[in-house]
């Protein structure tokens, strides 16, 4: 495992266990086995090193439902089963972020620089459902962004109930359930 690699794994096991607010990037390259002088010869700052650890040491988030492919179903269930998932393992790192609002402010501006933030699942679903429905698969009469507003924020709020009561990773029939609830709006 190369410099990188050992320095992200390192971030997100003290991220999840002091919060991102509480994380110290003498921690994180304590915790890898390095100077802090090495975490910024591979990343700027602490909110460049919380990007990459929300990217590549998460669940999955899929954004990628292929319009016309699989059933409308399907690739909601995936990307339901992926935000659950992912929700549920950022809420450790995440909550002590969100109640220092400088620490807030400074993730938020480095998420906007990367073209991310919690905002772009939501546009990425009800891209998908346009497409969808474009392709006439989603009813003409559904809302694609109030549909992905609706389904990402259940997802969050389940994710949130899951992780206040301590209960363990969430199965795919989860993001069935919360599916289903919301196909006969979408469904021609």
């Amino acid at each position: 495992m190369n410099a990188r690699e050992r320095i992200l794994d390192a971030a997100a096991s003290v991220m999840r266990e002091h919060g991102v607010a509480h994380a110290t990037t003498k921690q994180i390259a304590r915790a890898a086995g390095y100077s802090e002088a090495l975490l910024y010869k591979h990343f700027r700052d602490k909110e460049e090193i919380l990007l990459h650890v929300l990217q590549e040491r998460m669940p999955v988030f899929p954004g990628g439902a292929v319009p016309g492919e699989g059933t409308v179903e399907a690739n909601l269930v995936a990307v339901a089963h992926g935000a659950l998932r992912f929700y549920l393992h950022a809420f450790p790192m995440m909550a002590s972020m969100v109640a220092q609002p400088q620490l807030m402010a400074a993730a938020r501006e480095t998420l906007t620089r990367y073209g991310a933030g919690p905002q772009h699942p939501v546009r990425m679903l009800a891209d998908y459902l346009q497409a969808e429905q474009h392709l006439g698969r989603v009813s003409a009469d559904s809302t694609p962004e109030a549909a992905a507003a609706l389904l990402m924020g259940a997802c969050f709020q389940q994710a949130f109930l899951r992780y206040f009561g301590g209960g363990p990773d969430f199965p795919e029939s989860a993001a069935a359930g919360l599916v289903h609830g919301l196909l006969p709006a979408l469904l021609p």
